[in-house]
């Protein structure tokens, strides 16, 4: 993953965003992590599996709850 400064990206935008089509680039200031760039491409991608995560998740839960709530015969 290629690095920048913020005032890098800032001054350099339009080579920021080219960078990230090929790979997602991390935006650094004051030697910390502020933000990743990535491609549109690569965003909803990353949007779509944690929407299917997230879908498997609840549908594993309700089935939880659900088992639970049934009595136990006698």
């Amino acid at each position: 993953m290629r690095t920048l400064s913020a005032n890098e990206a800032k001054t350099q935008f339009g080579h920021f965003i080219d960078m990230a089509q090929r790979e997602p680039v991390r935006v650094m200031r004051r030697e910390r992590v502020v933000g990743v760039l990535v491609s549109a491409q690569d965003y909803e991608a990353m949007r779509q599996f944690y929407a299917n995560r997230l879908q498997h998740t609840l549908a594993a839960s309700s089935t939880q709850a659900l088992a639970e709530l049934k009595p136990v015969p006698n």
